[in-house]
């Protein structure tokens, strides 16, 4: 694989961050290349759905002038919300009426819709990064795992929590957050799972206790995609085979000695291997010194825990609002760097504590009185 060797701006890693990015600076008639590792658009599913808010994910969406194709990708229905109480009583149950500000859309179908907007060849997929270093005056070299090179005169870092980017800026790494999850799925679950169908409903779950949970989300494609969540030692996740589905829905659902049988169902009748995941974040308060010709966006930046539900909200508003700072100010990168940077930072650090915030209450041994008060306040 061989590449330009040099790219005036050069945005590493092809996440709903990165890409929006690329595609507001185009809307500005600025040209960038994305490097990205996996092999294709296809290489993974992406998973998840995801709640796109009015005051930053859906403002990115309407600099980039996809605001209107987005509306037509929204799962209806998915705004509605359950409150679960690990006995099986429905504590909070709250139907999708349209009005709400947070949309809920298949992160695959928007990271398309993303793709999409983009010339072909903007995209270099299959380009693992190795490393990046300064050449001075703003200039760096990008080196890839096939051996080649390119240097640029902008590097954008949207390459997630383990940014080969980031170190040119900060030391800061990420750390546990005491917060482990077991995903699992139930595909075709009306006609295969009616229990646990009815159970989530048609959008978010949450059923929490004692340290522990079930966080879930109606797909789509008519599945049910199930977080179980346990606050536990980072090497928890480590003791369970997960080689062998039994054996590990066994051993996960021994923290759940007691709780209802349709909640314990989200494990025990799921399709599928169990995928394990450690939460990690940066520091709430992670900003760095200007470093000419590089920044950072999205978790590359501001890594924190999924439970604000901000961090593809917050990539994406990244993503245009650095991009509208480099239009603002053609030919002075360090000037459009520094605005967009003395906004970031406190930003991210507010989303951030929220996020802090919000897994410390979850996850208190009375987490589900907590969140029972937190959702009836707002009504």
């Amino acid at each position: 694989m061989t590449y330009d060797n040099h790219v005036p701006i050069a945005i590493v890693g092809a996440g709903l961050g990165g890409l929006t990015a690329a595609r507001v600076l185009r809307v500005h008639g600025i040209e960038a290349a994305v490097f990205e590792a996996e092999a294709s658009a296809a290489a993974r599913t992406q998973g998840g759905m995801l709640d796109i808010h009015e005051e930053n994910g859906q403002r990115a969406l309407h600099a980039a002038a996809l605001h209107d194709a987005f509306r037509e990708l929204i799962h209806e229905g998915g705004q509605a919300m359950r409150l679960v109480g690990p006995d099986g009583t429905v504590h909070v149950s709250r139907a999708d009426d349209g009005a709400g500000g947070r949309p809920e859309v298949d992160r695959g179908d928007l990271r398309d819709l993303l793709l999409d907007s983009l010339p072909e060849g903007t995209i270099r997929w299959g380009a693992k990064v190795t490393g990046a270093r300064p050449l001075g005056g703003g200039r760096h070299e990008v080196t890839f795992a096939d051996g080649s090179a390119v240097t640029t005169d902008l590097l954008i870092g949207a390459d997630g929590a383990w940014s080969r980017i980031r170190p040119l800026v900060s030391s800061a790494r990420p750390a546990y957050t005491g917060i482990s999850f077991v995903e699992t799925d139930l595909l075709d679950a009306d006609a295969r799972h009616p229990r646990s169908a009815a159970l989530i409903g048609g959008g978010f779950f949450i059923s929490l206790g004692g340290g522990r949970g079930f966080l879930a989300h109606r797909e789509t494609d008519g599945s049910l995609h199930v977080y179980t969540a346990v606050r536990a030692d980072e090497g928890w996740l480590g003791t369970i085979d997960f080689g062998d589905t039994a054996a590990a829905k066994a051993a996960v659902l021994a923290g759940f000695e007691g709780w209802d049988e349709g909640l314990r169902g989200l494990v025990a009748d799921a399709d599928g291997a169990l995928t394990p995941r450690h939460i990690h974040a940066l520091p709430a308060d992670h900003r760095w010194n200007r470093v000419p010709g590089v920044t950072l966006l999205g978790d590359a930046a501001h890594l924190m825990s999924p439970f604000a539900g901000e961090g593809a909200n917050l990539a994406m508003y990244d993503g245009a609002l650095l991009a509208e700072a480099i239009a603002a100010h053609p030919g002075d990168t360090e000037s459009a760097l520094a605005a967009y940077e003395s906004a970031l930072f406190p930003r991210a650090e507010s989303a951030a504590r929220e996020s802090a915030a919000s897994l410390n209450a979850m996850f208190a041994d009375d987490g589900m009185a907590r969140m029972l008060t937190f959702f009836t306040m707002r009504d």
